[in-house]
């Protein structure tokens, strides 16, 4: 079984205050022996992600960050980004990891719903919101994540009064979930599980989210001769 080893952190640590081209190039060997480590673990990661889910496909992002239009200069990510995409137009949701001193985190859910997905997800809350409070209120889903979180209208989406009763829900403009992870864990035997158990917690969610999200109000299929 292949753990996220110290050096790997201690190398995103240094990186975070020698975060330069300069510093990179001259440490580039340690660079590539600590993300041979993150992909060995995601490999791992992955084989008992497919064990409990349909995953289409691994990514893990790219260290060289894109400062175009960032105030911030600095040229690296310090630290390691993954993601799972789940399989089929009837699988929604994809599920994420951070690997960094001291903010290592699992997250999963919608981060920029398109207009027409937002629009529906809303359109079927309004029109019965118990499905999600129950998924959101168990006792699984508060022990891992707490609360749904993701960006917010301030006031209410338009079409909707500002006293609707499910207002909280449909103000929502992401619904992500999070949870934060000791680097004590990150570099233990049980961090594998920790990121299992977490993504095993979201599964409800995500039933919900793909199943409305492939289905009009009156619960017709809108994937045509797909699942």
């Amino acid at each position: 079984m292949n753990i996220v080893e110290k050096s790997t952190l201690a190398y995103c640590r240094k990186l975070a205050k020698n975060n330069t081209r300069d510093w990179f190039k001259e440490n580039k060997e340690v660079y590539q022996t600590a993300l041979e480590n993150v992909k060995a673990f995601q490999s791992d990661l992955l084989a008992d992600l497919q064990k409990i889910d349909e995953i289409d496909k691994s990514k893990m992002f790219r260290i060289y960050r894109d400062v175009r239009f960032s105030k911030d200069k600095t040229p690296y990510n310090p630290d390691f980004r993954m993601s799972f995409s789940r399989e089929g137009a009837h699988r929604r949701g994809g599920y994420y990891l951070r690997i960094a001193p001291g903010n290592t985190f699992v997250a999963a859910g919608f981060w920029g719903p398109e207009p027409k997905d937002l629009k529906l997800i809303r359109s079927h809350i309004a029109q019965d919101d118990k499905p999600l409070r129950k998924v959101i209120n168990s006792k699984k889903f508060k022990n891992h994540f707490g609360i749904l979180d993701g960006d917010q209208v301030k006031s209410a989406p338009k079409g909707y009064p500002k006293d609707h009763p499910s207002i909280d829900l449909l103000k929502y403009k992401q619904f992500i979930v999070s949870k934060k992870i000791t680097d004590k864990i990150v570099c233990s035997k049980d961090f594998k599980k920790e990121v299992i158990n977490s993504y095993k917690a979201i599964r409800p969610f995500f039933d919900y989210m793909s199943e409305i999200l492939t289905h009009d109000l009156n619960g017709v299929s809108l994937l045509g001769g797909s699942k």
